[in-house]
């Protein structure tokens, strides 16, 4: 049994194309779990004729990047549960079936697919996909965190399946986070000795052309995150993955004759760096520069 679990926030067209797509898998979801945050913004319309589809709203205020996901996972009996985002589109009706076909093993615990640019993604973008989700399959363990650093806990609930057995004996995500809850769950399974899989072939449609200052608020919360959990991710390699990224885009704009792009490309990667250091250092900026400099302002309503 395999349940599906899709947070939503004013998600419109893009939802119904969700929902058809995921009930053309050749593992069709037993429930879709849609997890709304403010009521009037979701019509009934938008996911009605899906027999499968169960809705549940919450308040702005009642979200959060792991507590509402756990809530979710709560409410689902299945085996495993795949976790989405409204805006990623299954590229073909394998996505499901790709997920979960790791858990052959039963040391993998956690899948993640792999994300593709839309049409209308840039071309920095449109790299950094392929840098981060590559056309290879890879297993990661324990042992692999010396070597890949903070790679080894990247994954994204973008598009992720979750053994709930293990989810359950783990004890789920932490029980709050500004976001990146997909990351420390990562992390806690594979210093348990359990293995995280990326499945290439699980395929979405997944991109954003953001700006430098949505660059900076989203790397900022990153930041947070990394601080607020410092027990997760001390002593591990954090941004040598960041330089490295930007060295193999530039290599990649100049192979493509894109240099004009270049400087925008530094220009968004020096906020995302500023964004990163501030958000590390959040505890000791005044309460008004940390609200402002968030991506998720909602979170900090009881947290300063």
């Amino acid at each position: 049994m395999t349940d599906v679990i899709i947070p939503t926030y004013k998600p419109g067209k893009a939802l119904g194309i969700l929902l058809e797509a995921l009930n053309r898998q050749t593992i069709r979801p037993d429930n879709i779990f849609i997890i709304n945050t403010d009521e009037k913004c979701l019509q009934e319309t938008d996911y009605a004729g899906f027999s499968n589809v169960k809705v549940h709203h919450i308040s702005q205020s009642e979200f959060d990047h792991a507590a509402t996901r756990n809530m979710a996972i709560r409410m689902s009996g299945a085996e495993y549960v795949i976790l989405m985002t409204q805006d990623a589109i299954p590229a073909d009706d394998r996505l499901i079936e790709e997920l979960i076909k790791p858990f052959a093993d039963e040391e993998v615990v956690l899948t993640y697919g792999r994300q593709l640019p839309r049409e209308d993604c840039n071309p920095v973008e449109s790299y950094t996909r392929s840098f981060n989700y590559p056309a290879q399959d890879m297993m990661k363990t324990k042992e692999d965190i010396p070597r890949l650093g903070i790679k080894a806990y990247f994954c994204s609930d973008v598009c992720a399946a979750y053994r709930v057995s293990s989810y359950k004996s783990l004890g789920g995500f932490v029980p709050r986070t500004i976001f990146n809850e997909d990351a420390l769950y990562a992390a806690k399974a594979l210093k348990n000795g359990y293995k995280v899989y990326y499945a290439s072939k699980a395929r979405v449609i997944h991109s954003h052309n953001y700006g430098a200052m949505e660059y900076f608020r989203r790397n900022f919360d990153l930041g947070v995150s990394h601080r607020e959990y410092r027990e997760v991710f001390e002593g591990i390699k954090t941004e040598g993955e960041g330089i490295r990224l930007v060295k193999n885009t530039m290599k990649h704009l100049i192979s493509i004759r894109k240099t004009r792009l270049i400087p925008g490309l530094v220009w968004d990667s020096a906020w995302k760096y500023i964004g990163y250091r501030l958000g590390k250092k959040y505890d000791s900026l005044p309460k008004g520069l940390v609200i402002k400099c968030s991506m998720n302002k909602q979170y900090w309503e009881e947290m300063l």
